[in-house]
Formats: structure tokens, C-alpha cells, sequence
């Protein structure tokens, strides 16, 4: 193996940095992977400094006489390497096998020691070697990551034989193996990148005003890093969204092929090139297509954005500015998440602060003080605001009743809209929240029949949620884009509170709308006591919760599982509930505030920062919108 900055050419050593692990125990004759506990989430590696450390990895061709187990060490090396065919990786193969073998189906990433094998009798014609390890993940042909169940394990054989002719007789090659590639952890982490493509929400058909294409829903995906990326994320796009988000999107480019590798200039102006025959006539179905391109290419430039973006066709084309594709940009429902506004209740009396704690009342009925010598009378007992904080969802203190309440001046208090027949506040109604086109989605716990709803207008639309398996949902989270909702989930067969995160998907008329919760995954599989969840970003969820045996603590975790920090956030074991935006502060870190001993905390960069609040109204409850 020969990286650049190793001081070493064409050299395999057993003990290089980033593959040495893999290789010593791949060469004791086991083919298993490197220890280190039980298996745990990919870290995503944040910032530039991260992205300094990674090497280029060439591959390095079977050297003559090499035993089955040093061939296996070499092959994993080489396919793992940065070479966009894998032409080297296969002269360990026989040309049966080079043929047959599918290196793009996939790639399992273990984390684990393996068992020993023997090596082969002498004078033996084949032989074979068992690859064993902890799973911890696995990308599938479309480049998505799912992680691994806890205790997972992974178990391959490859088989050997001597080749009987041609230029390489008598050596050992591979020829029965499984399609895709196997990485340790280190390995995957070099090689390849967590990056997004992005995808249009469908239209619903029992909304008052439809509106298609009107934003983007990102799609998280791994791609390698060194070989083309920006090639490579074009053809991803075009290949279409991952199993499980495609039930909720469409794609203009399905079907399209991309003809050319991408370019980008000086001036950051990207160009793709696609097989469609003529865009005349086609203008806002090319404006769709570029839309989706920028965003999915920008994401892989980083901090040097791509400006403008050129589309063309075999004939004609069209092409779309930084400004014109903000317009669908990903999160572009959910509201003015820029700024540090937030809400809180001070003893029953709703205030819109800054993120110094100075705030004013808001309009309408909610800002009013409560009756004097009656604290406490007026109090909610939880509140979500709607993302143009136009008005606010309030749930009474005793879990009966939701309201929803203006915030002009000239707004009352009205009707119930939901009441909830729970015996208990801790039973009944809970956790409102409002996505980006003003649809209210909220939890009742009722033990006689525990249900979600969607509030949209005037109607309350029941929401079925397939695949809970005797589970039930003790609260939500929806984006902003309405296509995705994060769900905390009780067990009550191992007294478990979990989050995953379900499509929302829309069917119906206008008069008699309805909605879907399908599709559930996991997002925090070793996540066992979820307190509270907020949505960080487009992509990203802020999880209050522990694992078994280990404090409370924070965790920024991907919608496809994976740990987006190399770390949890310090200072989570006493906090209740915590709240962030669908965005970033200074494009650095999301705004986040969290509730700890009835005192609000700021997050700062890495730190926590009190929010001062009136001694003698103490905030009993906050909340950014949504």
C-alpha cells in the first residue's frame, strides 16, 4: 500500500497507520477485525482539521508466493484503496470470480476480533477463511448507512485456489467471495465521506394550496472520498433517493443519466451534463433538475460554495444562481431560525426573548400577565409556537385540552381543538409541534387509546403509525419539511424509551384530509432512556437520552443513524427537556437552549451559558418555534 506523505512507495506494511489494525490480525491467520469493545456508532468526523488527517491510499498488486491469509490482508487493502475501478483488487481474484464480483453492492463496516483459521494442509488445492467481526454498520448499492443492532455480527467466507495455468500458476487466488467491501472503522472513516443528496417532497393532494417542488428533503449518504466526488454525488442523485425515503419524494432527474464528469471553475460555477434529448419547452423541469444538482454539489464543496450551476441537455438547458436555489433550499420552511428568538412562560405570561434573557410579551391573550393574586392560574402546561410565531399551540396544565391561540393583538382565546380523555397530565395530551406549511402534530397518551394527531385548520385528522410492535409514542418532533417526524417510543415489555424517526406521508381530499406514519428506523440504537429530542439541523437530531448504565448526556445523531459528533455534549445528566433550531448559529453549531434544575442554559460554541430570567418568575417552560 503506498499513501502520499508516508515516505514509502509501493510498499504493503503490516502495520501501516491507517490500515495496520485490519492487516495484523488479517495476517495472524484470522480473518476477523480489530478489537475494541462492543460496536459502536460511526463517528462523522466535523471540520477542517478532520478532513487534514486523511491520507490517499494506493493500491498495491499481489505479491508471488503469497499465503491465503497475506492475499486476503492484501485484497481488503486494495479494495479499500482510492481507485475508482478496483482493477487492482481484482488481479487477487481469479477471472471467474473478477467477473462476478459486485464491489458497488455495498460496504460492511465491522468492528471486532474474529476467530482463527487454520492454514491449509500441505499440497492442498483450495482452501477457505472466514471473515468474523462485530457489525457495525453497513452501506447498501445506494450508498445509505443503516446502523447495526447491538451485538450484530457480521460472518463472510472467501474461498481459495491455486490458479492451474496462465501467468500466474500456482499462486493462490481468491475465487468464491461476497459482493460489496468490508472496513474497519478507521478504514471507512478515511475512505469515505458523509455527504447529502436531495430530493423533492411530494405534493399533497389534500392540501388547500399544493405546492410542488416547493423544497428540498436531504438524503444522507456516504460516498469515497478521493474518487471524483462530485461525479460521484451527480450519479447518485440521478440513481434516486434511498429505499427508505423514496415512498415520501420524487426526482425530476429520475432517469436521467449524467454523460460527463463534473466541472468546476475558478469562478465556482459548476457544470453537468445530462442525456436528456432537448430541454426546450422544458424550462421549469430543468430548473428542477439544477435545483437539485447545486444543492447536492454544494453540499460536497464545503466552504467554498459553488455560486452558479449550468445544466445542459444533448440540446438546450438552463441553469440556476446561488439566490435562485435558496428558494428550495432545504429548511427554507422552517421559519427565521437565524435569529436567537425564542419563547418562554413566566408564571402563566408568554414572552418572545433574545438569547440574553431580555424579552417582551406577545400579542393576543398569551401575553397578558396572570391574574393578580392568583399565580400560576393562567399557566399552559406545554406550548409549541407556529413557525411564523403567528400563533401558539397550548396544552393546559392538566394534559385535557389544546388550544390554539393568536398572537395579534386583537387575537382571543377560543375553542378546544383536541380534548384528551386522560386520567392523568403525564397521560394525557403532549409534545405540539408544527411543521413548515402550519400543520399542528401533537401526542395523546390517553391509556385507553394513545393516538397521534394532525391539526390542520379546523379538522383533527387521526394518524395511523405502522410498524410500533406493542410500542407506543410518548412524544414527536416534525421538520419542518413535514416529511419527517422523530418519535420517542415507550416499551413496556423492557421499560425502554427510544426515538426513531418515521415518513409522513399525505393522501385524501382537502375536505377530509389524512396522513401516514410509515417507515420507522432507529436513530439512536443504543439509546435506551430518551427524555427529549429537538431537530439541530435539516439532517440532524438533538437527542436528550443515555445508554444503559451510563449518564444522561446530548448526542447530535444523523437521520440515518450515524453520530454526526465525535462526542456527546458535557452537561446533559441533569437536564430535562431541550429545544434547537432547524439551523445554524454562525454556521458553526445549532442554537440550542435546554432546561436543567428550572434554569435555562444557552449552548455557546462547546459551552453552557445561563440565560438570566426574572428571580421572581422563573421560567417554567421555553421553546424555539416549531
Amino acid at each position: 500500500m503506498r499513501r502520499t506523505g508516508s515516505g514509502r512507495t509501493g510498499v504493503r506494511p503490516a502495520t501501516a497507520a491507517v490500515w495496520g489494525t485490519l492487516v495484523a490480525f488479517l495476517a495472524t491467520g484470522c480473518v476477523g477485525m480489530p478489537e475494541g469493545g462492543p460496536p459502536e456508532r460511526v463517528e462523522i468526523p466535523q471540520g477542517a482539521g478532520a478532513e487534514n488527517l486523511q491520507v490517499r491510499v494506493y493500491p498495491v498488486a499481489p505479491y508471488k508466493g503469497e499465503s491465503p491469509r497475506d492475499l486476503l490482508a492484501g485484497f481488503l487493502n486494495a479494495s479499500n484503496a482510492d481507485e475508482p475501478t478496483y482493477r487492482t483488487a481484482k488481479k487477487y481474484l481469479t477471472s471467474t470470480a473478477g467477473d462476478h464480483w459486485q464491489p458497488e453492492a455495498g460496504v460492511s463496516v465491522l468492528d471486532s476480533q474474529g476467530q482463527n483459521s487454520a492454514p491449509p494442509p500441505e499440497g492442498a488445492a483450495s482452501t477457505e477463511i472466514t471473515v468474523t467481526g462485530g457489525l457495525v454498520g453497513t452501506l447498501d448499492a445506494k450508498h445509505s448507512y443503516q446502523a447495526a443492532a447491538d451485538g450484530e455480527q457480521f460472518r463472510q467466507t472467501f474461498t481459495f485456489v491455486k490458479e492451474s495455468d496462465g501467468p500466474d500458476k500456482g499462486e493462490w487466488r481468491i475465487d468464491r467471495l461476497p459482493d460489496g467491501l468490508i472496513a474497519d472503522q478507521t478504514t471507512f472513516k478515511n475512505g469515505y465521506r458523509a455527504v447529502h443528496r436531495y430530493f423533492f417532497a411530494l405534493t399533497d393532494p389534500s392540501a388547500e394550496h399544493p405546492q410542488a417542488g416547493s423544497v428540498l428533503i436531504p438524503d444522507p449518504i456516504y460516498l469515497r472520498r478521493r474518487v471524483d466526488p462530485l461525479t460521484a454525488a451527480a450519479k447518485a442523485l440521478a440513481a434516486g433517493p434511498s429505499t427508505w425515503l423514496a415512498p415520501a419524494v420524487y426526482s425530476p432527474l429520475d432517469g436521467v443519466r449524467i454523460t460527463a464528469p463534473v466541472a468546476v471553475s475558478d469562478s465556482k460555477v459548476a457544470t453537468v451534463k445530462v442525456d436528456v434529448p432537448d430541454f426546450g419547452g422544458r424550462s421549469e423541469l430543468c430548473q428542477q433538475m439544477a435545483g437539485q444538482l447545486y444543492h447536492t454539489l454544494a453540499d460536497q464543496q464545503g466552504k467554498a460554495p459553488i455560486q452558479r450551476l449550468e445544466l445542459s441537455g444533448v440540446k438546450g438547458g438552463c441553469a440556476i444562481s446561488e439566490d435562485s436555489a435558496a428558494r428550495i433550499a432545504p429548511g427554507s420552511l422552517a421559519g427565521s431560525f437565524g435569529s436567537h428568538q425564542y419563547y418562554q412562560l413566566d408564571n402563566g405570561q408568554m414572552m418572545v426573548a433574545q438569547g440574553d434573557g431580555q424579552g417582551r410579551a406577545v400579542g393576543g391573550p398569551l401575553g397578558q400577565p396572570a391574574p393578580a393574586g392568583q399565580p400560576g392560574k393562567a399557566t399552559p402546561g406545554t406550548f409549541a409556537v407556529r413557525r411564523d410565531g403567528g400563533a401558539v399551540a397550548v396544552i393546559g396544565a392538566d394534559g385535557r385540552n389544546l388550544q390554539v391561540v393568536g398572537t395579534g393583538d386583537s387575537d382571543k382565546t377560543g375553542a378546544n381543538v383536541v380534548t384528551s380523555r386522560a386520567p392523568t397530565p403525564e397521560q394525557g395530551l403532549a409534545s405540539p409541534s408544527w411543521d413548515g406549511r402550519q400543520d399542528l402534530w401533537l401526542v395523546d397518551r390517553d391509556p385507553a387509546g394513545s393516538r397521534v394527531l394532525m391539526v390542520r385548520g379546523g379538522k383533527v385528522v387521526e394518524v395511523p403509525v405502522a410498524g410500533l410492535g406493542g410500542r407506543t409514542v410518548k412524544s414527536l418532533k416534525v421538520a419542518s419539511d413535514g416529511v419527517r417526524i422523530a418519535l420517542v417510543l415507550s416499551n413496556p415489555k423492557d421499560n425502554t424509551q427510544t426515538v426513531e424517526l418515521g415518513l409522513l406521508t399525505h393522501r385524501g381530499t382537502v375536505a377530509d384530509p389524512k396522513a401516514d406514519i410509515t417507515g420507522l428506523r432507529p436513530v439512536g440504537p443504543l439509546l435506551t432512556d430518551v427524555a427529549s429530542v429537538s431537530w439541530a439541523d435539516t439532517d440532524q437530531l438533538l437527542v436528550l437520552g443515555k445508554e444503559k448504565g451510563k449518564l444522561q448526556q446530548l448526542h447530535y445523531l444523523g437521520t440515518d443513524g450515524s453520530q454526526s459528533s465525535d462526542s456527546p455534549l458535557q452537561g446533559g445528566d441533569s437536564m430535562t427537556s431541550v429545544s434547537a433550531t432547524e439551523g445554524r448559529d454562525g454556521d458553526t453549531v445549532p442554537t440550542v437552549l435546554a432546561v436543567s434544575d428550572h434554569r435555562i442554559y444557552r449552548l455557546q460554541g462547546t459551552q453552557w451559558r445561563e440565560v438570566p430570567v426574572p428571580q421572581e418568575h422563573p421560567a417554567l417552560s421555553f421553546s424555539y418555534p416549531g
